[in-house]
């Protein structure tokens, strides 16, 4: 584990890079992953969905288009289409799932955000086949994904991502049946944070950049914070 939830003095706030140090690099490639790791993350946070040809590959959006020089959604690109692109700025290729893994190898830990539904079972097939010893973190906001991971993985840490406050401020969590919550920054305050803890949560929060987002989640009590710029943690 990372950090921990204590009664006594709060343990040390886990540094997360933002997919790698997305404000140093571009983001979610094998440079900005580079660059968190010798920034001295604890993890780094990284978006996974699938090829068309069933590859795993590590991308944010949907659509190639903000990020790199080509067009059209991932899911209706085949692994070769997706290789051949590069990061706009950077020239810098996607990487696929595997490469990452490699890479965060026993060197810092990996927070990966399943993006698109029903790739649960590849996403633990690839961890396990990496043979990581690090720590590995499963994040979603498509909580049915974690539950899946859950099954599979008894021990697994699962992030049940947020991005409002809901009603019941526990349920969310509790019925993806997570280790973590994942709440944006935006949702996050002492109180939320508090009842998340006193229910057997822990917390991380995204995404604070500025001096003063990083305080106010500091502030709140949060076990993790996720940063474009971890060097700012």
């Amino acid at each position: 584990m990372l950090v921990s939830v204590t009664a006594g003095p709060r343990a040390k706030i886990a540094r997360i890079g933002h997919r790698g140090a997305a404000g140093h690099a571009p983001e979610n490639t094998i440079v900005a992953i580079e660059t968190a790791i010798a920034i001295g993350v604890d993890a780094v946070e990284i978006d996974v969905q699938i090829s068309r040809d069933g590859h795993l590959v590590v991308l944010h959006d949907w659509r190639v288009d903000r990020t790199t020089n080509g067009e059209g959604y991932v899911a209706e690109l085949d692994l070769e289409d997706l290789r051949r692109l590069r990061t706009v700025p950077g020239d810098q290729p996607i990487p696929a799932l595997s490469e990452v893994l490699d890479t965060v190898r026993n060197r810092t830990g990996v927070m990966i955000e399943l993006k698109v539904p029903d790739i649960a079972s590849l996403v633990v097939d690839a961890v396990r086949g990496a043979g990581l010893r690090s720590p590995v973190f499963y994040a979603s906001f498509l909580h049915q994904e974690l539950l899946q991971i859950r099954g599979m993985e008894k021990g697994a840490q699962t992030i049940a991502l947020l991005e409002a406050v809901p009603v019941d401020r526990t349920a969310f969590a509790r019925d993806a049946r997570a280790t973590h919550a994942g709440l944006a920054l935006h949702c996050t305050s002492s109180g939320f944070v508090g009842i998340l803890h006193d229910a057997g949560f822990q917390v991380f929060t995204y995404t604070a950049d500025s001096h003063a987002e990083i305080e106010h989640a500091r502030r709140s009590g949060v076990d993790g914070i996720i940063s474009n710029f971890p060097d700012r943690l």
